[in-house]
């Protein structure tokens, strides 16, 4: 017998579900035929900016919460503009997680299914994606489909990812979930160079263990060229002492430990692990003065977050804040470098050696992912999401770096952006969208699954009621 959980705070039921879906429709019905559609939403986790919509917007504030869990079955009915900060909650009142829950506490399941998502299970359990059994998509001809591996709308079903919005939203997900274990026991392992680390990286993913212990979580911190960790988690419902990163201690810190001393050891609750970047924002709250002690006794515990950072980024975006300091002080404007790329785990020492040669931005972080086995029934063998082609049964490493670098005068916008794309491709990598790209139309059609993309607007959206995903990703239309 299938039992469904009772609604509480986090969760809407499937009444409010439906009335979420009826404000959506009728939103639809009120744009211009000629106008583009948009989501009526004042929060993103993209970094590109984007023009100003001038019409009315769809509206999705009732599709926020998980609709029911089903924690026999380990599935979630999750409304598509759900938090993971929401959903979590929901979830591990009965021991359970998503497979992969994306670092950010505001980033939606349908933000990260759509636009992808990564984390430190993604070795074991690869994307977002890959945990959706089956979604109901808005699409371009205002009908909602319900799309899933097997039926009909399988084509759909395997293009939205990294689709963007171009094909539509999702309103409705149905996911599967794993149990988890109310703690997580971690070890920081020093590596006195990235090669060696790629070594280990590489044995940990196909292993699942290292040094006779069971590995989790695993993701790792670049500082510099002769420092670099992994972070080794093991779920455990041992009782004992944890730490707390969420007020004046700083994760990324932690880790850090002198050359030839033994993996240091920490323990957190699952909770604070899984949002223990969160706080910071990685390390990027330093930008703000954050982590000067001095400042951080006096900054309130709940804006320390990434939802606020973001708060901060969009005041400097819109008063030019930081271009206006380093002009004071003589200095260039600033580029912002604000990018995930994937590699193949053997070109990850060489993809980190070039961008610490080129690009001055340290720390970096290192997340490995493989595509999770067994692909869905009807998924393609070879590539089984089009619109970000990855290959099955091959290791990629997550490379995140979010900073910016002095500009160069009488260089193209976007100097270090084009050179880290080339780079990336050179190495039979990809990039992730939800920031700056600079590709020319020709190759980003080659690299995001231009030709499946165009088929699926044909179905789905034929009088292009959403944009084309070049014209968002790169003309930021």
């Amino acid at each position: 017998m299938t039992t469904t959980s009772t609604p509480n705070n986090h969760e809407m039921g499937w009444a409010a579900f439906e009335r979420g879906v009826r404000a959506l429709r009728e939103s639809y019905a009120a744009i211009p035929d000629h106008a583009t559609v948009r989501l009526a939403k004042k929060t993103s986790n993209l970094f590109r900016s984007r023009a100003k919509n001038p019409h009315p917007g769809l509206d999705v504030s009732g599709l926020n919460k998980v609709i029911a869990i089903d924690p026999e079955a380990m599935t979630a009915d999750v409304a598509g503009m759900c938090t993971y900060e929401d959903l979590v909650a929901a979830t591990l009142r009965y021991g359970l997680a998503p497979l992969v829950v994306p670092q950010l506490k505001t980033i939606t399941l349908g933000g990260a299914v759509t636009g992808l998502g990564i984390e430190s299970t993604s070795f074991r359990s690869g994307l977002p994606h890959e945990s959706v059994v089956e979604m109901d998509i808005f699409t371009g001809t205002g009908e909602i489909v319900t799309a899933s591996p097997t039926n009909e709308h399988a084509d759909l079903f395997f293009g939205f990812p990294n689709s963007y919005g171009t094909l539509g939203y999702s309103t409705r997900l149905k996911i599967t979930l794993e149990p988890v274990k109310p703690f997580v026991a971690l070890r920081h392992v020093r590596f006195p160079s990235v090669l060696a680390l790629q070594q280990a990286l590489d044995r940990i993913v196909t292993e699942r263990s290292w040094d006779g212990e069971a590995v989790d979580y695993l993701d790792g911190v670049v500082f510099t060229a002769d420092e670099s960790y992994l972070v080794l988690g093991r779920q455990t419902d041992e009782a004992g002492p944890v730490s707390d990163y969420t007020g004046s201690q700083i994760f990324y810190r932690s880790i850090q430990h002198p050359a030839g001393d033994s993996p240091t050891r920490d323990r957190l609750t699952i909770s604070d692990y899984l949002w223990r970047w969160d706080t910071d924002w990685f390390w990027c709250s330093r930008a703000f003065g954050a982590q000067n002690p001095k400042i951080r006794r006096l900054w309130p515990k709940r804006l320390l977050r990434s939802s606020f950072y973001w708060k901060l980024i969009a005041l400097d975006h819109r008063f030019d804040i930081a271009d206006r300091l380093n002009a004071r002080k003589g200095l260039p404007p600033n580029e912002r470098v604000v990018q995930d790329i994937e590699v193949p785990i053997e070109r990850t020492a060489e993809f980190v050696g070039w961008f610490l040669e080129n690009i001055p931005i340290e720390p970096i972080w290192l997340c490995p992912l493989r595509l999770h086995q067994p692909a869905p029934p009807g998924a393609d063998d070879d590539r089984p999401w089009p619109l970000y082609p990855l290959e099955p049964r091959r290791t990629y490493v997550n490379v995140g770096f979010w900073s910016a670098v002095p500009k160069i005068a009488g260089e193209p916008e976007g100097r270090a952006n084009i050179l880290i794309e080339k780079t990336v491709s050179a190495m039979d990598g990809h990039k992730s969208l939800y920031s700056d790209a600079y590709y020319d139309e020709d190759e980003f059609d080659e690299l995001y699954g231009g030709e499946a993309l165009r088929l699926l607007k044909k179905t789905y959206d034929p009088t292009s009621r959403f944009l084309d995903l070049y014209a968002k990703a790169v003309r930021r239309q």
